[in-house]
């Protein structure tokens, strides 16, 4: 599945798990990807959108 946002670009994040004896390891964090079905240019398509971009309406699902 892919790991970016088709409509806002919305991608993986990395950083650190920082533990409480402050030692860091790296990881990451990779956004809440949803395949749907969307009206893409007046056609179905599927697409891969994070949910922040279903929720504010961003995309048009079809029924």
């Amino acid at each position: 599945m892919a790991k970016y946002c088709e409509i806002c670009g919305k991608g993986v994040m990395s950083g650190n798990n920082v533990s409480h004896s402050k030692r860091h390891t790296r990881t990451h964090w990779s956004p809440n990807i949803q395949k749907v079905n969307a009206i893409v240019d007046g056609s179905k398509k599927r697409v891969c959108v994070c949910t922040s971009c279903l929720k504010s309406g961003k995309v048009q699902r079809t029924i």
